[in-house]
């Protein structure tokens, strides 16, 4: 199980809508599958009522590490044209923004 949220914010004035998963399963494939498939059903609704608006997976530097640089996380988030935040929750900052 992980927890999530999804927060609309402005970045360099422009809108984008931020998924955070926090990714506290005990299995990180099963944990992706459902973070993928939210994130699909996020991108299909944004896409409809504000189109302007990019989407962004939040995902913890750890797991981005342990599971984000493997060849089926790529492909997937690559074909899915997802854009990733990756983030570290001890010192709460951004580290990578894809």
């Amino acid at each position: 199980m992980f927890h999530h949220h999804l927060l609309g914010v402005e970045r360099y004035g422009q809108k984008i809508a931020v998924e955070i998963k926090s990714f506290l399963g005990l299995s990180l494939i099963s944990d992706f599958h459902e973070a993928m498939g939210q994130a699909w059903n996020y991108k299909v609704v944004l896409e409809e009522i504000e189109p302007n608006r990019v989407l962004y997976l939040a995902v913890p530097e750890d797991v981005y590490e342990d599971f984000f640089t493997r060849r089926l996380a790529k492909i997937s988030v690559g074909r899915m044209q997802l854009n990733l935040l990756v983030f570290n929750p001890i010192r709460e900052e951004i580290i990578i923004w894809t």
